[in-house]
């Protein structure tokens, strides 16, 4: 008995082809394998799958209008055969949204743009603090002298390409439940240019650059600081078949400084004085990035004091290049106190703890009200 090719599609002996065509797509999205696993679904998919095959074509639904079955001996004793045999779901889903056959995309360009380069470059403080002006040795590619970019010989130019007619893709035509499917590929003797090089250049071997080693002059504003990139145009990499050069960018290495720590444009050293100096207090020389200037200690200067040097850190380097005055420095006091004292450096020591009552029989007897060293400690403790 002849299938019901019509009642599987669910749709009138007389619908139309658009009709039968958008029946089938409706089933097919719900029924595919891919998206419905269950067995009864992979059978009806099957179903509807050659009832659209059948349908779609004239001569075949002429046999079933005449009351046939066109698809009686198929795949032997009457079995459906897979009609998606080669093809994955995204063929299928490009032939039902176009993607597939919406035309094709045409031979790329042979000329790319370049790659950028990078390159690290050490400098010390001093250097990020005035910038410098440093000789670069490079390896990148370079525009070939010989062919100007164009990789043919002298005399010579591209060819279209006879495999692909200058398309630079390669299409390939299925026959689907829906038609045919055309699919497309780049090239592959002409690597999707859709032009070849008979006679290549002898020295870029039709790429159009070669590699060269060559000297930059970089110029590294101030204000610097690790991590930071300087951006040269243009002096990265040639592009393929000539094209526009990259960038190259020049990467700062910031070695660390024996004196001075660096927190962003503010500079921090730690400043070493002796606990008189520290009592008595003194003018200090201190070594700056600008030379030698004088620091002054007031009498009293407690351990842990931080004294600051307004306009003697690093420039303030904005993004947009610009520098905007100058950080600060940052003088961390570390008061010492001796540990190895002589006799007469011992006797005067106590001498002053007497006279300033600080001697052990002083702060024994000291209580809460007199401010002593116990007092102190309770008063931290209590706070």
């Amino acid at each position: 008995m002849a299938r019901d090719y019509y009642g599987i599609l669910g749709v009138q002996r007389n619908a139309g082809a658009d009709e039968i065509k958008r029946a089938y797509r409706k089933l097919a999205r719900e029924l595919h394998p891919d998206v419905n696993p269950d067995e009864e679904a992979q059978h009806r998919f099957k179903e509807v799958t050659a009832a659209y095959e059948v349908l779609s074509d004239p001569q075949k639904r002429k046999i079933v209008d005449m009351g046939g079955d066109p698809l009686d001996n198929a795949a032997g004793g009457g079995g459906m055969r897979d009609p998606f045999a080669g093809f994955g779901l995204g063929d299928i889903m490009d032939a039902f949204f176009g993607a597939a056959g919406g035309g094709t995309r045409g031979p790329r360009s042979r000329v790319q743009p370049g790659a950028d380069a990078l390159i690290r470059l050490r400098l010390t403080l001093e250097e990020c603090l005035t910038g410098v002006s440093r000789e670069l040795t490079v390896d990148t590619a370079i525009l070939c002298e010989l062919c100007r970019g164009s990789g043919c010989a002298e005399g010579t130019a591209p060819e279209v390409c006879e495999t692909c007619g200058g398309r630079g893709e390669i299409q390939a035509v299925q026959r689907s439940f829906l038609g045919q499917v055309v699919t497309a590929r780049p090239c592959p003797v002409c690597r999707g240019l859709g032009e070849v090089i008979p006679d290549p250049c002898r020295q870029c071997a039709g790429d159009g650059r070669v590699r060269s080693r060559r000297t930059i002059v970089a110029k590294v504003p101030p204000g610097v600081a690790d991590g930071m990139r300087v951006r040269l145009s243009g002096q990265g990499e040639v592009g393929p078949g000539g094209g526009p050069a990259g960038d190259l960018y020049v990467e700062v290495e910031e070695q660390p400084h024996t004196t001075f720590e660096r927190s962003g444009a503010d500079l921090h050293c730690t400043l070493r004085v002796p606990m008189t100096t520290a009592a008595l207090g003194a003018v200090l020389p201190l070594e700056t990035l600008d030379g030698v200037e004088e620091l002054e200690l007031e009498p009293g200067t407690q351990h842990g004091t931080e004294l600051l040097m307004s306009g003697r850190g690093m420039p303030k380097l904005r993004q947009s290049g610009r520098v905007d005055g100058r950080g600060d420095l940052h003088v961390h006091v570390d008061v010492e106190v001796p540990t190895r004292l002589d006799a007469r450096q011992q006797e005067l020591l106590r001498e002053l703890a007497s006279l300033r009552g600080e001697d052990e029989g002083g702060l024994a007897t000291t209580n809460g009200k007199g401010g002593g060293l116990f007092s102190r400690l309770r008063s931290h403790r209590s706070r």
